[in-house]
């Protein structure tokens, strides 16, 4: 990690024979550390970047290759990938070959009716812009970020085809789509030799959509990995709201997790679960942590900590018997 803004940045040099441990992205060559590293939250223009940066380059030093993304990820939309572009251009360019880097695109980016959705001119515009707020020459893994019912799911599928072929993109892949859509997309890419690395879904012991949806299995059947995000659920899942809602929290400023997820019973819920993980000796963080990673065919988790000491915290999860 630097010392400081105007150390240059030099990885240690056991960053892979540590703590992490590395897993098959379905029945593709790459390999995914089993954490990985989400710019959804602290990498936006509004944090502060001596932070993120602290962040990015902890995170690598413990082997975490896989920075995740996204256009819209920020705030303001598209600052999360901008910060990233600070980082190649200060830290990381000599590394970027050590480096999985994966953007989206589908949310709402730019006014107008090609900054949404899926056709062909938003996400073949979308990634244009991702890859100079990068200073990437291409990203690893191309997403369609959200399924889109008003768009040919051919027209969608055959951009994310193409900017493969255009060099912009090593892989592709799908991200909250439903398990329908899924399937017909994965034989529509594989039938082109341009088959779905991965598939990108929240995933948690609160909220187990993808498994009970039949698209945990589906993706082991079909040789995607399955990346989960949000694996604590907006924090939930941590000691930060065991005894109330702290006044500096996502939920008192009710960014992305609502006052009302903390009802009664889920309190109680937490309160249970808690118990059962000191009792393991662990937090409740690295339990919950363990349960995303444990369900067969998850291949990485998405995290997405506010300090280095929170990241470590999550480290830890993969280092417990």
């Amino acid at each position: 990690m630097p010392n400081s803004a105007t150390t240059p940045y030099t990885p240690q040099p056991g960053r892979y024979t540590g703590c992490m441990h590395y897993a098959r992205c379905g029945r593709s060559g790459v390999l995914l550390p089993r954490i990985s590293l989400g710019f959804w939250h602290h990498f936006g223009q509004a944090d502060d970047f001596a932070r993120s940066r602290a962040l990015a380059c902890h995170a690598f030093d413990h082997g975490v290759t896989h920075f995740d993304l996204a256009n819209n990820y920020g705030p303001p939309p598209g600052s999360a990938e901008e910060t990233l572009g600070r980082l190649m251009a200060t830290d990381l360019a000599p590394y970027r070959d050590e480096l999985f880097i994966s953007t989206k695109a589908g949310y709402e980016m730019w006014p107008g009716p090609y900054g949404n959705w899926g056709s062909r001119k938003s996400l073949m515009a979308s990634l244009d812009q991702s890859l100079r707020r990068m200073k990437l020459d291409y990203v690893d893994l191309f997403y369609s970020h959200r399924y889109d019912p008003e768009t040919p799911l051919e027209e969608t599928l055959q951009a994310l085809i193409d900017v493969v072929r255009q060099g912009k993109a090593l892989y592709v892949g799908l991200s909250r789509w439903p398990l329908e859509a899924t399937k017909r997309a994965v034989a529509y890419l594989a039938a082109r030799d341009c088959p779905p690395l991965a598939y990108q879904g929240r995933l948690n012991m609160f909220d187990q959509a993808p498994v009970d949806d039949g698209i945990l299995s589906y993706c082991r059947e079909a040789g995607m990995g399955f990346v989960g995000f949000s694996p604590l659920a907006q924090g939930l899942l941590t000691d930060r709201y065991l005894q109330g809602i702290p006044a500096d929290s996502r939920m008192a400023q009710q960014r992305f997790l609502k006052s009302d997820a903390l009802t009664p019973q889920r309190l109680e819920q937490l309160h249970a679960l808690n118990r059962t993980a000191r009792a393991q000796g662990r937090t409740l963080a690295q339990m919950a942590l363990r349960w995303v990673l444990q369900q067969e065919g998850v291949t990485t988790v998405l995290v997405g900590a506010g300090s280095v000491e929170q990241l470590d915290q999550n480290l830890q999860a993969l280092r417990q018997a």
